[in-house]
């Protein structure tokens, strides 16, 4: 064989072996994952997370057993909002701004939509959770 073709299957061979993120212990959900829970083995699964920095800080959404490959979908930001957490909700339309104090009746992250009972008034209203934990209410 040429030293060419034999060069560019060894790299087809090493690039079709990646590694995969797995867990070190069981991680429970609404946990916040660590560098320290984390380790790569050696494997290709499509759809599996292949990079440990896109994990870490997150929260498990679910529970994360040893030795089985981390989904994209098993994992998200972590919640600013807590179900039953008094909250402030936010009214913004051109000039007008009202705030009011809420009740979550869900639990969320930045940019999800929660719903929200007004305490004044008791009315569900739906809202974006802002950075601040606070939310926008359309």
């Amino acid at each position: 064989m040429k030293p060419v073709l034999v060069a560019l299957l060894i790299g087809a061979a090493s690039s079709a072996c990646a590694d995969i993120v797995v867990p070190v212990r069981t991680i429970r959900a609404k946990e916040i994952i660590a560098a320290g829970d984390l380790d790569l083995k050696s494997g290709d699964l499509p759809g599996a997370v292949s990079e440990p920095l896109a994990l870490i800080g997150q929260e498990a959404r679910v529970a994360l057993y040893p030795g089985r490959p981390v989904r994209p979908g098993d994992v998200g930001p972590p919640a600013l909002v807590e179900r039953n957490e008094i909250t402030t909700l936010v009214f913004l339309q051109g000039g007008l701004h009202i705030v009011a104090e809420g009740r979550a009746l869900g639990r969320g992250a930045a940019g999800e939509m929660v719903r929200a009972m007004n305490l004044s008034s008791r009315t569900t209203v739906t809202g974006r959770i802002q950075a601040d934990g606070s939310i926008e209410v359309q």
